[in-house]
C-alpha cells in the first residue's frame, strides 16, 4: 500500500475500462442469480482486480461468481469497508478458493479477525488514513467514531467513482471526504447509502449535496432502501442506474 497523494491531473492514464459487477446482493439484478442480505462488487479493468466487500455468505458468493463464470483466483484485492458481517461474512469462503489474496481492512478489526485472515495465507493491510490501494485506486481511510468504514474512490477519465459499502459515517460525510482528498469531479457514486430509516426531507437534502457535488450518475442498492432508491430515480432520472445482483455497469456505457 502506498501514501495517498493528490491525484494528478494527466500524468497517467486512468482506468478507461472500469467495470464493477456486482456479485453478492440482497436487490435483485440478473435471472438466476441468488439474492441475500449483503453487499459485494467486483472491480475489473484496473491494474488489479479488487472485490469490495464478500456479502454475508461465502458458499453464495462463490455460487455466483461461478454463474458469472469469474474464476475467484482472479481476485488480487479484497477491500473490507467495515466489519458487519453482510459485507465480512463471505470473506472465509473466498480465502479458502484463493488464499494468495491481499486483504485491505480497517485497523480497528479485531485482531482474532486478523489472525483468521492471516491464517488462510493472505496479505493484510491494515488501513487507517488514506492510502494507495494500487494504481488510480485510493481508501478514504477509516472514517467514523464508532463503527468504523473505508470506501474507494476510483480515477477514471470520466471523474472519480466512489464505491461505499454501507455509507455508516454518512453518505455525505463520504463524499466530502473524497472531494476534500482528491481534486477531479465525481461520476459515479455506487453502493449502500444506509438510508433504511432516513426520512424524505432528509433524503431530498441528501440528493442536494450529491447535485452540490456534481455528482452526474448513482446506483444506490444493499441498505439504500426502496424509498430512497425511488427517490433518487425521480431525481436524476436515467442517471440513476438500477442494479443488483448480477448486473455489471461499465464506464464505456455511461455516455453523458
Amino acid at each position: 500500500m502506498r501514501p495517498a497523494e493528490p491525484l494528478p491531473g494527466s500524468v497517467q492514464p486512468a482506468a478507461s475500462d472500469l467495470a464493477i459487477r456486482i456479485v453478492h446482493d440482497n436487490c435483485p439484478g440478473v435471472a438466476g442469480m441468488k439474492t441475500a442480505w449483503g453487499f459485494s462488487a467486483l472491480v475489473t479493468g484496473l491494474e488489479k482486480v479488487i472485490l469490495f466487500d464478500t456479502g454475508s455468505d461465502g458458499a453464495l458468493l462463490l455460487e455466483n461468481l461461478a454463474r458469472l463464470e469469474i474464476d475467484p483466483g482472479r481476485i488480487d484485492i479484497v477491500v473490507l469497508s467495515h466489519l458487519h458481517g453482510d459485507h465480512t461474512g463471505g470473506l472465509a469462503g473466498l480465502l479458502q478458493a484463493n488464499p494468495r489474496v491481499q486483504v485491505c481492512l480497517p485497523a480497528s478489526f479485531p485482531a482474532r479477525f486478523k489472525e483468521v485472515v492471516q491464517g488462510y495465507g493472505a496479505t493484510l493491510h491494515e488501513i487507517a488514513g488514506p492510502q494507495e490501494i494500487c494504481r488510480d485506486v485510493h481508501t478514504t481511510g477509516v472514517l467514523g467514531r464508532r463503527l468504523k468504514e473505508q470506501a474507494l474512490a476510483i480515477r477514471t477519465p470520466r471523474g472519480l467513482v466512489v464505491l461505499t459499502g454501507c455509507a455508516h459515517p454518512g453518505i455525505t460525510r463520504i463524499l466530502q471526504t473524497v472531494r476534500r482528498l482528491h481534486p477531479e469531479d465525481l461520476f459515479l457514486v455506487l453502493g449502500g447509502f444506509h438510508l433504511e430509516w432516513v426520512t424524505t426531507w432528509k433524503i431530498a437534502a441528501i440528493l442536494r449535496v450529491f447535485r452540490s457535488h456534481g455528482v452526474r450518475y448513482v446506483a444506490p442498492t444493499h441498505c439504500s432502501s426502496d424509498k430512497a432508491r425511488r427517490l433518487f430515480q425521480q431525481d436524476y432520472g436515467p442517471a440513476c442506474l438500477d442494479i443488483g445482483v448480477g448486473k455489471t455497469i461499465a464506464l464505456a456505457d455511461l455516455t453523458t
